[in-house]
């Protein structure tokens, strides 16, 4: 007769390297507890545990809610390298939920994982560079980094980090010049992007155009006019004009869109419209009024009704309104207002 014997091995689908979770409502607080084990394993296997629970924002809600942050915040500082990448994943994946960032903002996660800025571990480095690249998707996000004094150290990272985190650093960095651009500049952003807009990066050369963009485009232009002006001159005294003209005839087709978009921008000024004319940025712009990109005709449009205010460009323009006027008929209603408004500038006489 057959008896019933127990084996020695675990079930093939049993993961060794992860925590057991408890059921229901005890998963996360048991989870917790594990973080503050003085067990190296037992530490591991709750961030294992932990990075699948938190993709779920209900998940991210209890944590935060009974204390994970201030654990997690903790084994940022753990002297294991394992540790300290699964601390920064689980980081960053909760980033991506709203109240994961308002947790971040209120426990003040921002300046604990400013200590890894500079971690030995690059995968470290690429996760905290998520977070902050999630968090500042929001305003309140972008400026609790501004806040946190952080923005001269990012300038400086831009400088020296691997190419996937140079991308991650320049999606922050955009986000957060839309709420203040005063530190970038005064940490000299502008030189560092015209050598990054002469990378052979395609990502890097076109999220370089759109930080210049963000520079210009500071909600703090209304209360304190001279920050985004500061930031025109600068565009303008660094040179950077000519190699914007240059990525108007990029192979990708969206390095041209933000390089027509920082045009816009850097040409508001007398000095930024006599070199763009110099750099002979007429022509390629007017090629990109028929880019099969929304955003490329729309930014082509309006750098061009900027050169156009001077007597130089509009003389060269007027025998150009058929083209505009074409676009009067576009799909993309932004385009047609710019359009029109192109056409009564090139036609306006003195």
């Amino acid at each position: 007769m057959a008896s019933a014997q127990i084996s020695m091995y675990l079930p093939p689908d049993v993961n060794p390297s992860q925590a057991a979770i408890a059921y229901g409502c005890r998963a996360l607080p048991k989870l917790n507890k594990e973080l503050q084990s003085e067990d190296l394993l037992t530490r591991q296997k709750a961030l294992m545990a932990l990075c699948d629970l938190v993709h779920d924002p209900e998940h991210v809600y209890v944590a935060i809610d009974i204390g994970c942050l201030e654990s997690l915040k903790a084994l940022l500082k753990d002297t294991n390298d394992m540790v300290r990448l699964k601390t920064t994943e689980v980081l960053y994946i909760m980033a991506t939920h709203n109240v994961g960032r308002e947790g971040f903002l209120k426990y003040d996660v921002i300046h604990a994982l400013s200590y890894l800025l500079h971690d030995p571990q690059a995968a470290c480095r690429e996760n905290l560079h998520l977070a902050y690249k999630h968090l500042a998707q929001v305003p309140s996000g972008a400026q609790g980094i501004v806040n946190s004094g952080l923005i001269p150290a990012l300038v400086w990272k831009l400088q020296r980090e691997e190419e996937n985190i140079q991308e991650l650093l320049l999606d922050t960095l955009a986000a957060c010049l839309m709420e203040d651009a005063t530190e970038a500049l005064d940490s000299r952003l502008v030189p560092f992007l015209k050598e990054k807009l002469l990378s052979a990066n395609n990502n890097i050369r076109s999220k370089a155009a759109r930080t210049l963009v963000a520079i210009r485009a500071t909600q703090l232009s209304l209360l304190w006019p001279s920050i985004p002006l500061e930031g025109k001159k600068q565009i303008w005294q660094y040179d950077v004009i000519p190699i914007l003209v240059h990525l108007l005839k990029d192979k990708v087709k969206e390095v041209q869109a933000n390089a027509a978009g920082a045009l816009m921008y850097a040409t508001v000024t007398t000095e930024g419209k006599y070199a763009a004319l110099d750099a002979e940025a007429i022509t390629p712009l007017l090629g990109l009024l028929f880019s099969p990109l929304s955003k490329a005709r729309l930014n082509a449009i309006k750098a061009l009704t900027m050169l156009a205010e001077a007597p130089e460009g509009r003389r060269f323009l007027q025998a150009h309104v058929p083209n505009f006027r074409a676009l009067e008929k576009d799909d993309n209603e932004a385009v047609r207002r710019a359009a029109l408004v192109a056409i009564k500038v090139v036609e306006w006489k003195p």
